[in-house]
Order: structure tokens, then sequence, then C-alpha cells
């Protein structure tokens, strides 16, 4: 009696390609979460900027103020200084002044658990503004008149 096998290895690469998709979908959606998790660290580390700048008592220390600032809000969210930047785009030191700080953070196009980060990546940034209190003392001559 000869017993016929055809239909014993069929499933095998269906097993395969399925661990394959199962694997490359986990992949996918742990990177899509760090596109998010990257823009919340950017987002906090803008709005702790610009924060810092405002409330700096001068204007000699107040760009430094804002920078450890944001790096230490990038770090907060587990992120390292050499992929974060922070740069003042508008605004002064001085009362009614709108300040914008924009941060932003370069997240590797894929990351690999054991690998670690692959390809040069993109840019995902935030921007915040605040005014500066135009009746705070010690600043510039511009009046309380933010109108």
């Amino acid at each position: 009696m000869r017993r016929d096998e055809g239909g014993q290895v069929g499933g095998l690469e269906g097993l395969v390609f399925g661990v394959l998709v199962f694997v490359f979908g986990t992949l996918l959606v742990v990177n899509a979460w760090a596109v998010v998790d990257a823009k919340s660290a950017a987002s906090a580390a803008a709005r702790e900027a610009t924060r810092a700048f405002v409330e700096s008592s001068s204007a000699d220390d107040a760009e430094g103020r804002a920078t450890e600032a944001a790096m230490l809000a990038f770090e907060g969210h587990g992120r390292g200084r050499d992929r974060a930047v922070v740069a003042r785009t508008a605004g002064t030191l001085e009362r009614c002044s709108r300040v914008v700080y924009e941060a932003a953070y370069v997240v590797p196009l894929l990351r690999v658990p054991v690998v670690g980060g692959l390809g040069r990546g993109f840019r995902v940034s935030a921007r915040h503004s605040e005014v500066v209190d135009p009746y705070r003392s010690g600043l510039g001559s511009r009046a309380a008149d933010c109108g």
C-alpha cells in the first residue's frame, strides 16, 4: 500500500510567510510609534525652550538657558542630544515680543532592536510661541502696549 505525501509540505511556506508578515508588521508599528514619540519630545522641547527664554532675566543668558532646557526635555523623553536641533525662529527678549522656538529630532528610517537605527531617517519638528510679559521689569524700553 502506497501513501501519497503530496500535501505534507504544502503548509510550511505559508507558515514561514505568515511569520515574516507578522515580524515586518510589528517593526512597522514600532517605527510608527517612534515617530509619534519623537513628535511628543520635540513639542515638549520647543515649549520648554520658549518658556526658558521668555522667563530669563537677561538677554545674555537667555539663548543658552533655552537650549539647555530643550535638551533636558529631549533627554527626559529618552532621546539623545546628538539627533536634536533647537533654534529660535522669531522674537527677542523685550516686552510684548512674540518668541518662537522650533525643536526637531531626526528619527531613523528603520529601527531594529538589536541592530539599532538604519537609514538616514527623517526630521520630526514642533514649534511653540509665547509673548514676553508686557509688565515685566528690567527688559528694554518697549512700553506695555501689546496691542
